[in-house]
């Protein structure tokens, strides 16, 4: 049976459309658990995941306003089902992944997004590492340990490891990262806003440096498994500042070591046979970029790749409708929700009105099941129902006309003459609020998400349709020059690491923003800054719950669902989720479009 017949299934005939978000962020997914129902080899037996009444339709009570209670949408190999012993060293992996990314600098390329992740997680290693159960645990770092107050952190370093070009790995060497992370115009956005502006970090021994924060995180380890703490050799960071193209040619610690890099092509690692934190098998780790998912996994299903990644909710429906074919598949949807921003800095969403007219008018229902083929999980907030941090009270408004039109009307009966600096024109015409949507393409599946949502609006709004290559849709968002954009971002198990996305601070009145609302709300923010500094868990979850539900009170975001990422793997392929800290603390199998290649093998 090829793949392209796949295509021709009933669940996704016609639909099979993409989901494909602008945004990169570090957000990350909680630690999967076993499915039952499981193969004694590790591939997930040919059931629905947890939750799923039928592949390709989400635990969803129908009415689009909640999350839903049927528990996540995860389908985990089970770890260990293979003997170690059984492990062979030998072969090429191949992965296929969604896109390409500028370069593989952690100190200045957005290696942040997905395909970004699993290229760096071959290469680099972090500081720390998540373990099963969302929390951070040492890696590169031996120990942590911050002062009374929690605004101070000593990360003490693993003697003895060095990079792939001989530098030692010291406490030198990761003041190095992290001062050129502060100094970069992007990286350093995300950095500087919870550290001072002088003495962020200290040299205490060889192999411990100190962190000093702007206020009490309790919570900093959990930074440290993000971009912000990966470390790269400083020999090959001087190197790159000298000679540009040397961003494509990394040099970390981790368990491969680069090799070529083609881009748009091919980009290949081979093993690191000195991996300070134990034996890696693959000879070697060979990334190619494949946007569209269907031919993906026509890839994988001949044989051409072994492994691939994907959010396209047609293709996800087609691998989870033919366990057959593709019997090993690890799905979470824990880790990225899609949602619409909206620019509150400008008319007409400067006016709470206009945005409560945007919600209410967005088809949320059509979204589900026409879009995101009924693979998704509603979605009213940035948690996943099973997270500490969500919040039970909150509902995501939509699907109502009527609510969306009077609310349209009030506001242009007021602000109507006024202008709207993206579009050039009136905010309102012929009684409906003029605005521009914002979409990154060209991509057939994010113009008919446009489709969709601009035919829903059109009761309230006249809508101005814009596609732009994703390059400059990026920049016009941290710039906001932009009325309305759809976005696939946070869910992550610990949300202060989103509070660089929504707080005050990153959201400066003109300028780059990556608080890309630049909505500024001074008590959600002293609740964020409140759970940071907050030791005991329950009392730091309600604090966040609390400010989630300010969030939702400011009509921001329109949330959508939360995006389901199939991983999908040959059969020959093991050891995905075995990796384990220097301690022995089983890790995260996926995080966010991302997976780590180290204790995987070829039979």
């Amino acid at each position: 049976m090829s793949r392209s017949r796949l295509a021709a299934l009933p669940l996704v005939a016609a639909l099979a459309l993409a989901a494909c978000g602008g945004g990169d962020d570090d957000t990350t997914a909680p630690g999967t658990t076993p499915a039952p129902g499981t193969g004694g080899d590790g591939a997930p037996a040919p059931t629905a995941a947890p939750g799923v009444s039928d592949p390709g339709e989400a635990g969803d009570d129908g009415t689009g306003d909640d999350d839903g209670g049927d528990g996540p949408i995860v389908v985990t190999l089970p770890p260990g089902t293979v003997p170690e012993a059984a492990a062979v060293a030998g072969g090429t992996l191949r992965v296929a992944l969604e896109a390409e990314v500028d370069g593989l600098n952690p100190v200045s390329s957005q290696v942040t997004a997905a395909a970004g992740l699993m290229m760096a997680a071959a290469v680099f290693d972090t500081l720390a590492a998540t373990d099963t159960a969302g929390d951070p645990v040492p890696y590169l770092a031996e120990s942590f340990t911050p002062n009374d107050d929690f605004t101070t952190w000593d990360v003490k370093l693993r003697e003895g490891i060095t990079f792939h070009d001989g530098t030692a790995l010291d406490a030198l060497a990761v003041q190095r990262n992290f001062e050129t992370q502060l100094a970069d115009p992007l990286v350093g956005l995300a950095v500087k806003p919870f550290h001072p502006a002088e003495g962020a970090t200290e040299i205490i021994d060889e192999y411990t440096i100190r962190y000093t924060l702007s206020e009490p995180n309790v919570r900093f380890p959990a930074r440290l498994t993000t971009q912000i703490g990966m470390v790269a050799s400083p020999t090959w960071l001087d190197a790159a500042i000298a000679d540009a193209t040397l961003n494509q040619r990394p040099v970390g610690t981790g368990p491969f070591v680069f090799d070529s890099r083609s881009e748009d092509s091919v980009t290949r690692f081979v093993r690191n046979d000195d991996y300070w934190n134990g034996e890696v098998y693959l000879d070697a780790i060979e990334f190619v970029p494949v946007t569209d998912g269907g031919v993906a996994a026509d890839l994988l299903y001949n044989g051409e790749v072994d492994a691939l990644h994907t959010t396209d909710p047609g293709t996800v429906a087609d691998l989870r409708s033919n366990v057959d074919a593709f019997p090993q598949q690890l799905l979470d949807d824990s880790g990225d929700d899609r949602f619409i921003i909206m620019n509150t800095a400008k008319p007409p969403f400067d006016d709470v009105r206009a945005r409560q007219a945007l919600a209410y008018a967005t088809p949320r229902q059509l979204v589900l099941d026409l879009f995101a083929v009924r693979q998704w999980r509603p979605a009213s907030q940035r948690f996943i129902p099973e997270s500490p941090y969500h919040n039970p009270d909150l509902v995501q408004v939509g699907d109502d006309a009527d609510r969306a039109v009077a609310l349209a009307a009030e506001y242009c009966a007021e602000r109507g003459g006024e202008t709207n600096p993206v579009t050039n024109q009136p905010t309102c015409s012929n009684g409906k609020i003029n605005i521009e949507y914002q979409w990154s393409g060209p991509s057939v599946s994010q113009t008919r998400l446009a489709d969709v949502l601009v035919d829903g609006w059109g009761a309230a709004f006249n809508v101005t349709r814009d596609e732009k290559l994703q390059d400059q849709n990026i920049l016009e968002v941290v710039t906001g020059g932009y009325n309305a954009v759809s976005w696939t971002q946070f869910n992550d198990p610990e949300p202060i690491n989103d509070n660089v996305w929504v707080l005050c601070r990153t959201a400066p009145a003109e300028g780059i923003a990556l608080n890309f609302s630049r909505y500024c709300d001074e008590q959600r923010d002293a609740l964020l800054v409140e759970a940071a500094a907050t030791v005991d868990d329950a009392a730091r979850a309600e604090l966040v719950q609390q400010a989630e539900a300010r969030i939702n009170e400011s009509f921001t975001y329109v949330f959508l669902g939360h995006v389901l990422w199939d991983y999908a793997l040959a059969s020959n392929v093991h050891g995905l989720c075995d990796r384990t800290s220097p301690e022995g603390t089983r890790l995260m199998c996926v995080r966010q479009g991302n997976f780590w290649p180290t204790t995987v093998w070829i039979d």
